[in-house]
């Protein structure tokens, strides 16, 4: 598990020109966040608003939306981004903060949680992991979703992947093809074929895009 093992992986349906609206109560944030998002060459347009009732002028045009510290819910306005068409939603957490809404209660997409002091790169691939569809997370904001969404989506691994085939999983989510992989572990092209064809079975998975998913919600893969 490390904290880049999404960076270069992302096989979105749009992976480019994604327009994206930040949630920012605090005019420093936004302005903040709407620099650094705005030079991340796969986003086209950002918005910035101080409020999710603000989000609602832009709501239809909206590819992913970005929650901050202080952003306030509602029932009404959490259903309203159920009904947008967003690929997802990535919720900007502050250290210790807890929340009085779940993630999956909001997106009926992808979803991510990422620290406030994210880095650069950080942000990029969590907006293209979203992109592509995959939930993603790093541990310490991972531990504030309830139980529920830790445990009971997967069925336990009959067999858990072994150290090689970690390497192999976490090579397969950066997007590197078998012969990178073999050069990257220092092993043959066929061996990795073998490795990868194990960790399809051990996971339930029929490709690539759906075993980097399953290791992703089985904490397998983290961002």
């Amino acid at each position: 598990m490390v904290m880049d093992g999404l960076q270069g992986y992302w096989d979105a349906p749009k992976s480019e020109g994604l327009a994206v609206c930040v949630v920012a109560p605090a005019p420093a944030l936004q302005a903040g966040l709407n620099s650094m998002l705005a030079s991340l060459e796969i986003i086209d347009q950002v918005y910035t608003v101080g409020s999710l009732v603000e989000f609602e002028l832009y709501r239809s045009i909206i590819d992913i939306l970005i929650l901050t510290p202080g952003v306030e819910s509602s029932p009404d306005l959490e259903d309203s981004i159920k009904d947008s068409p967003l690929l997802g939603v990535l919720i900007l957490v502050a250290e210790k903060q807890g929340r009085s809404w779940f993630i999956p209660d909001i997106t009926s997409g992808a979803w991510g949680i990422l620290p406030l002091e994210a880095t650069i790169e950080q942000f990029e691939a969590a907006v293209r992991a979203i992109a592509a569809g995959l939930s993603i997370g790093v541990p310490e904001m991972i531990s504030f979703l309830p139980d529920e969404e830790m445990t009971g989506q997967e069925d336990p691994l009959i067999d858990p992947l072994t150290d090689r085939e970690m390497e192999v999983l976490q090579l397969l989510a950066q997007g590197k093809a078998n012969k990178q992989i073999a050069l990257n572990l220092v092993i043959s092209e066929h061996t990795v074929k073998f490795h990868v064809s194990s960790i399809y079975t051990k996971l339930g998975a029929a490709n690539r895009t759906e075993a980097v998913r399953l290791g992703v919600r089985r904490g397998l893969i983290l961002l």
